[in-house]
C-alpha cells in the first residue's frame, strides 16, 4: 500500500488506515480479544501501518487491545489516541477536560494502556471551550519534547482553534468525519488543512455503513449501536442519499468493485494529505475496504459522485444535542 505524510512533520503511514473503536465501543457489544487481535494483525499483514484509538472506547478496554495486537510489530506501525475527556474526576456533565495536568494523566494512563513508551500522534478528542487551545499545544509540545508523544492532532476542531494551536506546536493531523455522506469539510477546514500542511484524518468514511449500501431506510439498529441515537440515521436523514448509494452501486459493478470500495476511492481522490480510517468487526470487509487503495475512479465517475453527492440534505444534525455541543465552530 502507498503512504501518505500526516503533516510537515508526522510519520508516513498506509494511505488507509484502520479505526479500532468498533471493535470495542459504538456498534453493540465488543467482539471478544482474540478475535479483535485477528482483525489488527490481518490489517498487518495487508499493508496498514496506522491504527486508531481513545482512552474512551470501551472506556480503556480498546487502548488495551490495540496494544496487545501490535505489540509483536511495534516498530512497523504508528499508533494514534486521544485525550480530552477525564472518565473518573469529571468536571461537570459535559465530561471535557484538558486541562495541562489532566493531559498528563490521561497520556500516562494511554501509555500504559497501549505498552508503549511513545505515543506517534496524540490528538485532542474534543475541543474544550474552558481551556485555552494554547495551553492544550503547550502542553502536548512539552509531552513531545519529553519523548512520550510523537505528533499533535486535533478531532472536530473549526478554522480559528487549528490555527492557534498550530502556532504554537505544529498539527499534524485533524481528524473529523468526512465522505460522500457528509462534505462539510470542504467549505472551510480543507482550505486551512491544505494552507498549513495538515493532513485529515477521515473518520466514518463509509458514512458509518450507509455507503456501503447495506443500511436500509427502514431497519432498526441493535442495542448498543451508537446510530440508533444518530438523528442522520433516522428515515428522514437516510433516505436522500438513496439516490447517491444507488450511484455508487452502478459504478462498483461496471468496475467489478463494491460500493464501499468506490466510496472510499473517491475519498483518495480529494487529495494526499487525506488518509481515511474505516472500522470493521470483520476479516473480509476489512479486505474489502482496502482493496479500495486499488481503484482509480476516471474523472466523469468521480465528478457524478461529487455531484449528485452534494444534493444530499445535511440540514440534519450528526449527532444529538449533547454530542452536537462538543463539535467546535
Amino acid at each position: 500500500m502507498d503512504t501518505r505524510t500526516l503533516g510537515t512533520d508526522g510519520p508516513a503511514v498506509s494511505e488507509i488506515g484502520f479505526g479500532c473503536m468498533g471493535l470495542s465501543h459504538g456498534y453493540g457489544a465488543a467482539v471478544d480479544d482474540a478475535h479483535g487481535i485477528d482483525v489488527i494483525r490481518r490489517a498487518v499483514d495487508l499493508g496498514v501501518t496506522f491504527f486508531d484509538t481513545a482512552q474512551v472506547y470501551g472506556p480503556y478496554t480498546n487502548e488495551e487491545l490495540v496494544g496487545r495486537a501490535l505489540a509483536p510489530v511495534r516498530e512497523q506501525v504508528a499508533i494514534a489516541t486521544k485525550f480530552g475527556f477525564d472518565l473518573e474526576q469529571a468536571r461537570d456533565a459535559n465530561g471535557l477536560d484538558s486541562r495541562p495536568e489532566t493531559i498528563r494523566r490521561n497520556v500516562d494512563g494511554s501509555l500504559g494502556r497501549l505498552g508503549v513508551e511513545r505515543i506517534d500522534l496524540l490528538y485532542q478528542h474534543r475541543v474544550d471551550p474552558t481551556v485555552p487551545i494554547e495551553d492544550v499545544a503547550g502542553t502536548v509540545a512539552e509531552l513531545i519534547a519529553e519523548g512520550k508523544v510523537g505528533a499533535f492532532g486535533l478531532s472536530e476542531a473549526g478554522v480559528s482553534t487549528i490555527r492557534r494551536a498550530h502556532a504554537v506546536q505544529p498539527v499534524a493531523a485533524l481528524q473529523s468525519e468526512y465522505s460522500l455522506w457528509w462534505r462539510e469539510p470542504e467549505q472551510e477546514i480543507l482550505p486551512t488543512l491544505r494552507e498549513l500542511g495538515i493532513a485529515l484524518v477521515p473518520f466514518s468514511p463509509l458514512g458509518k455503513g450507509m455507503l456501503t449500501g447495506t443500511v436500509d431506510t427502514t431497519a432498526g439498529f441493535g442495542e448498543g449501536d451508537v446510530r440508533a441515537s444518530l438523528p442522520r440515521y433516522t428515515q428522514q436523514g437516510l433516505e436522500p442519499a438513496e439516490e447517491l448509494v444507488a450511484l455508487l452501486g452502478e459504478i462498483a459493478r461496471r468496475r467489478e468493485a463494491t460500493p464501499a470500495q468506490v466510496a472510499l476511492a473517491w475519498l483518495l481522490a480529494q487529495g494526499e494529505q487525506i488518509v481515511p480510517i474505516p472500522g470493521t468487526t470483520k476479516v473480509h470487509r476489512l479486505e474489502e475496504n482496502l482493496g479500495a487503495a486499488a481503484i482509480d475512479l476516471d474523472a466523469e465517475s468521480l465528478d457524478r459522485l461529487s455531484e449528485v453527492s452534494a444534493r444530499i440534505d445535511t440540514a440534519v444534525d450528526r449527532y444529538p444535542e449533547k454530542m452536537q455541543s462538543w463539535i467546535d465552530r
